[in-house]
């Protein structure tokens, strides 16, 4: 695990751009000031779909990605979809591990090409790139304890403990009867399961790593919690807007993981609700 600095995506673009004419590529974005929160496109790269939006206001767009869906195909399909945007910078959200800024394995639900490449030279603006869950998890911090799981397509997952902000690998770590957590509260043990056992290991982990990890209280996040009839105990639900959200903060400084010290003491165990 990394303690967490993300920086800029960097890398070779692997030819994929080498068929396009000169003067259709985007220029190699240069070093400037902070961008306007307003002119930032955030992009949140999922296993079903990829949706964005320029700044806290704007629109969300999405198109279908898949397990084809390459970072080539991605990043060409954003640029157009967005191409009447002024955006200046860009968040990307990988779901998959991301060190240091940069994209350190290939995804598990997409396609190949994501490792190295070069996402600076296709959308033509200085990129950030930060795990999903990560970046959902920014925008639903609000002080204390706390442990993100983003139920989707996979098990994203993060911690930000009294501001310091952990990205981990929990969805792949081996859970019970040679099977991942992933594979029990992802979207592969939902269809295995059925909506019944798949609610009840739900509540089950959520509970383990609760006592484990010793958090103040859970953030669930990511499509699948549509499917949830109730939350488990000390847990609240999250709002996948706050990916967007936590995507803007990436911009707010040098060190795109630090919390503010007003986050940092905000009052945290939020009482267990229901849906």
């Amino acid at each position: 695990m990394d303690p967490g600095r993300v920086g800029l995506a960097r890398g070779t673009d692997c030819g994929h751009n080498s068929g396009m004419p000169s003067r259709s590529r985007p220029k190699r974005p240069a070093a400037a000031k902070a961008p306007d929160p307003a002119h930032i496109l955030v992009v949140d790269v999922g296993g079903s779909h990829i949706k964005f939006r320029m700044g806290a206001r704007g629109s969300i767009r999405r198109f279908v990605s898949g397990p084809d869906m390459t970072a080539a195909d991605m990043a060409r399909q954003v640029r157009k979809l967005a191409r009447d945007l002024p955006y200046e910078a860009v968040s990307i959200g990988y779901p998959g591990l991301v060190l240091r800024g940069r994209i350190a394995a290939e995804p598990y639900n997409l396609g190949p090409g994501w490792v190295g490449y070069d996402f600076e030279k296709t959308l033509g603006r200085p990129v950030r790139v930060i795990n999903d869950a990560t970046m959902q998890a920014l925008g639903s911090y609000e002080g204390g304890r706390m442990l993100f799981l983003g139920l989707g397509t996979g098990l994203g997952a993060t911690l930000i403990l009294d501001g310091i902000v952990e990205p981990m690998e929990i969805g792949h770590m081996p859970y019970k009867r040679g099977r991942t957590f992933e594979d029990y509260i992802g979207e592969r043990g939902r269809k295995r399961l059925g909506k019944k056992k798949w609610r009840k290991a739900v509540a089950e982990v959520v509970a383990r790593l609760k006592q484990v990890l010793e958090v103040d209280y859970v953030v669930l996040g990511g499509g699948n919690v549509a499917h949830l009839k109730e939350l488990p105990d000390s847990a609240r639900l999250g709002d996948n807007l706050n990916a967007f959200k936590g995507g803007l903060h990436l911009w707010s400084g040098d060190d795109p993981l630090a919390v503010s010290i007003s986050r940092r003491q905000r009052a945290a165990a939020p009482a267990s609700s229901a849906r």
